[in-house]
């Protein structure tokens, strides 16, 4: 295809292609050095574990979380905090053998989870790890061990993990992958990595551990009260303090259902994935720089015959991607859709832009005011 010359705007459009992209294939080569994911301990540690568990009209789906738990392999204790439910999550945890924290009002500058952890940490044992999971997820029973293991082993002073995820609809197999991808291009697969700034710091709170008392010391999950994205705000916290905070894959030891839908995904976890409320106005504008440019339009652009040999880079390094980030997902959830889902890169870019630019604040039933630090500050 024959083009003109350039114009300044085509230049500059150029050159901000090119940085995006830079910043992206950097980050998509950390897979090469990534850390092996967590797998099972070889016997469970002489400290007790105590896995807590906060859960709000999560009675049709706690069971999986909680079943296998009961005779896992170190745990002195399931600590299941009851967030003001309207269903029988009580009645189902108590039948499972865990012990129910029946959950306080929430109060002035809280979130609802937060809120829940923190009342759980308060309930734990001293001298124990402390091991949450949420509610939807279904841990095998040598997960709290093995993530305590690997904790000790590398040195992480809160390590908190990924998911295997099943997607039990087409669409979701459609949307899913593309918004999974686009915390990829942001932060890289995850892999023990030092050095990170506080500010860069990723973390999955379905899946974490630490040490009760450090923790406690560290004044809780008060850093993450305002937050929506709490697991986030946390440990980016934690990190500015000096912690160690490590993020694994641990796909082969707990897998989680987190929507019924793909309209659901769409509603939800576009509303978290920009991360506004942790994240400063030029790191969210970065960040979706990198989306753009480097996952969402080079195939698009190449779809529409205006693509060039940047764009092809970058569509192979998409492709790339898809395939890598396949052990997330269970096989039964790979179908024809899921292989499709690059296709869905414009609007998820679109749906973040969205969030970022108007934060929702409506979660589990409860509206919050005005968040913490919502896409201002230094880089929190």
């Amino acid at each position: 295809m024959t083009r003109g010359p350039r114009t300044v705007a085509g230049w500059l459009l150029l050159a901000a292609r090119a940085a995006a992209g830079a910043a992206a294939l950097l980050r998509l080569a950390r897979a090469v050095r990534a850390a092996a994911p967590v797998a099972p301990a070889g016997s469970p540690p002489e400290e007790p574990i105590v896995v807590v568990v906060p859960a709000r009209d999560e009675g049709a789906r706690i069971a999986p979380c909680l079943a296998p738990l009961r005779d896992a392999p170190g745990v002195r204790e399931v600590i299941v905090v009851d967030d003001e439910s309207s269903d029988d999550t009580t009645v189902v945890a108590r039948s499972l053998g865990a012990r129910v924290v029946a959950g306080r009002p929430v109060p002035e500058g809280w979130v609802g989870k937060p809120w829940a952890l923190q009342q759980g940490l308060d309930a734990a044992p001293a001298g124990a790890w402390m091991v949450t999971l949420d509610a939807d997820t279904a841990p095998s029973s040598s997960l709290p061990a093995a993530l305590v293991a690997r904790a000790r082993a590398d040195g992480w002073d809160l390590l908190t993990c990924g998911a295997r995820f099943t997607l039990t609809t087409p669409g979701q197999q459609l949307l899913h992958p593309s918004m999974l991808a686009t915390l990829v291009y942001r932060f890289g697969p995850p892999g023990a990595r030092r050095g990170v700034a506080p500010a860069r710091t990723m973390a999955n709170g379905q899946c974490t551990v630490t040490r009760v008392d450090a923790l406690r010391a560290a004044g809780g999950f008060a850093a993450a009260a305002g937050h929506l994205t709490d697991d986030v705000a946390l440990a980016r916290s934690l990190a500015a303090q000096g912690w160690r905070v490590g993020f694994l894959d641990a796909g082969d030891l707990i897998g989680v259902r987190m929507h019924g839908s793909a309209a659901e995904a769409w509603r939800n976890w576009g509303r978290s994935l920009p991360m506004p409320d942790v994240t400063s106005h030029a790191w969210c504008a970065a960040d979706l720089a990198v989306v753009w440019l480097a996952q969402a339009l080079p195939l698009a652009r190449l779809a529409c015959g205006v693509g060039d040999a940047l764009d092809v880079v970058l569509a192979l390094a998409r492709v790339g991607t898809h395939a890598g980030v396949a052990r997330a997902y269970e096989p039964s959830s790979r179908g024809l859709r899921w292989w499709l889902a690059p296709l869905a890169d414009v609007p998820v870019a679109l749906r973040l832009t969205q969030a970022a630019v108007r934060p929702e604040r409506t979660w589990r039933g409860r509206t919050y005011g005005p968040v913490a630090d919502r896409c201002r500050g230094r880089g929190r």
